[in-house]
C-alpha cells in the first residue's frame, strides 16, 4: 500500500514543482536586446545621426539665452536676471530667466524684441539671434539651450518618472538606464513612444529585441517624449491568477503524507 502511494505521489510532486518553476519564467529570447539575425551576424555599423539639432521649436518651449560680450555693461544689459554661482546654473534660476516661445511662435528678448522661433531648430534660432545682436555688439557669443528637455518613462521599469535631460541627444537605452532598466515582465519587443508633433501626438511601437532599432528614427528621443514599456501577457497570470499559495500548501501536504506513509 505504501509503495502504491509513493508511486502515485512522486509524479504529482514533480509536476507541481515544474509548474511553479516555469509559471513565472520569461524566456531569455524575450529579454536579450538588439538581437542580430543569423544571416546578418557580420553587421557591426549602424547609421543614425539624429540629434536635438533635428528638433523644431514649438509654442511652450523654454529657451535659456545668454549673450557673452567683451563689454560687461552690455552683457548685463542683454542678460537681465541671470543668476549663477561658480559657472553652475541652477534649474530654478535657469527656468525663471528663460524665454518662452509664445502661442504665436515668437520669443521676446530684451532690447532685440520679438523674434520668430516656431518651426526652427535651436541652431537656426541661435543664428538669427546672433544676427540681431551683431547690430549692437560687434564681438559677442550667443548661447541658447532648450530648458524643458524632459522625458517621461512609465510602465514596466524599475523607476518610472519624468527625467530632465542635460545633453544635446539621448537614446532610448540611456533613458531606460536612467529608469533603472526593465522589470522581468517588460514587453521588450513592443515599447511604445508617444511623440508630440505639430499635428498632435503620434504613437510609435519599437522592437528593442531587434538591432533595427539602431537605425530607427526613434532611437534618439526628443523633448517631451513619453516612453511606455508594456507588460507581457503572462504577468497577470503569474502575479494574480496563478494560485501559488495553494500549490505550495498542496506540496507541503503531499510531503507530509509521504513522510507518514514511508
Amino acid at each position: 500500500m505504501r509503495n502504491q502511494i509513493s508511486i502515485f505521489l512522486k509524479p504529482i510532486m514533480v509536476i507541481s514543482l515544474l509548474v511553479v518553476m516555469f509559471s513565472s519564467c520569461v524566456p531569455i529570447k524575450k529579454q536579450v536586446l538588439m538581437q542580430v539575425p543569423e544571416d546578418d551576424s557580420a553587421k557591426a555599423e549602424y547609421l543614425n545621426d539624429r540629434t536635438l539639432a533635428d528638433y523644431h521649436l514649438k509654442p511652450g518651449n523654454n529657451l535659456y539665452v545668454k549673450i557673452i560680450s567683451a563689454s560687461k555693461d552690455a552683457e548685463e544689459y542683454f542678460n537681465p536676471g541671470v543668476t549663477s554661482s561658480g559657472n553652475i546654473y541652477y534649474d530654478a534660476a535657469i527656468y525663471l530667466t528663460s524665454y518662452s516661445v509664445n502661442d504665436s511662435g515668437y520669443v521676446e528678448l530684451p532690447f532685440i524684441g520679438n523674434l520668430y522661433a516656431e518651426g526652427k531648430t535651436v541652431e537656426q534660432f541661435k543664428a538669427e539671434v546672433n544676427d540681431s545682436i551683431s547690430v549692437y555688439l560687434k564681438k559677442s557669443i550667443v548661447i541658447i539651450k532648450l530648458v524643458n528637455f524632459n522625458i517621461t518613462v512609465v510602465g514596466e521599469v524599475q523607476r518610472a518618472g519624468q527625467y530632465k535631460i542635460y545633453q544635446d541627444k539621448i537614446n532610448i537605452f540611456e533613458v531606460l538606464g536612467m529608469a533603472g532598466d526593465f522589470t522581468t515582465y517588460a514587453k521588450r519587443d513592443d515599447v511604445v513612444i508617444v511623440r508630440h508633433t505639430e499635428k498632435g501626438s503620434k504613437v510609435h511601437h519599437i522592437d528593442l529585441l531587434s538591432d533595427d532599432i539602431l537605425e530607427s528614427d526613434y532611437y534618439y528621443l526628443m523633448p517631451d517624449d513619453i516612453v511606455y514599456v508594456r507588460p507581457l501577457k503572462g504577468k497577470n497570470f503569474a502575479y494574480q491568477m496563478f494560485p501559488y499559495a495553494l500549490v505550495i500548501s498542496s506540496i507541503s501536504l503531499i510531503l507530509a503524507i509521504f513522510s507518514i506513509t514511508k
